[in-house]
């Protein structure tokens, strides 16, 4: 299966060590684990949903590197948590942290889980048919895959690139504190 991540163009695609800063699916000093979206969009979402980009106005200045990797097909594994956990912001990342301990502990390779970054239906590619028009509408995934990960093999598919402007309406941002 072919799924996509965003990186600054300085690095290499995937984290080697324990000192990946803490994310959704792991804390400080549980890493590498590493994060792919099903799409493209779904890897510029997470980019967007994390930087709190909101505006047109603020794509100019971005700078990232977007890879795909091939990661093996059996990663089926799913989180057994609630929608509303899955989809939250930060103050999920306990629960989910504690899920995906959970499932290494059970020697699984990773998982895969909706996209929190994405709105539903927010994962669209395109088709031409009479010229480019939008594919069908699709809910973006998120593949985690644990530890050190020399087999999996990727290429650069951007080195110098930005989010389209009209993936700001697909995200699902983070809810202002107090809001």
């Amino acid at each position: 299966m072919m799924v996509f991540r965003h990186v600054d163009p300085r690095y290499p695609f995937l984290w080697e060590s324990s000192t990946q800063p803490p994310a959704r699916w792991h804390g400080s000093g549980e890493g590498p684990v590493h994060y792919f979206a099903d799409t493209p969009d779904g890897a510029w979402a997470e980019l967007l949903r994390h930087e709190e980009i909101r505006e047109p106005g603020d794509l100019a200045g971005i700078s990232r590197a977007l890879w795909t990797a091939e990661i093996p097909d059996q990663v089926d594994a799913r989180p057994s948590l609630s929608e509303s956990v899955l989809l939250g912001g930060q103050e999920s990342y306990a629960e989910c942290r504690a899920e995906a301990a959970r499932l290494r502990s059970l020697g699984l390779q990773g998982f895969r889980s909706p996209s929190a970054a994405l709105l539903p239906n927010g994962a669209r590619g395109w088709i031409v048919d009479g010229g480019l028009r939008p594919g069908p509408d699709r809910n973006g995934e998120v593949h985690v895959l644990f530890g050190h990960r020399p087999d999996l093999v990727g290429w650069t598919v951007v080195n110098d690139g930005r989010p389209p402007e009209d993936l700001l309406q697909h995200v699902r941002h983070y809810v202002p504190k107090g809001g």
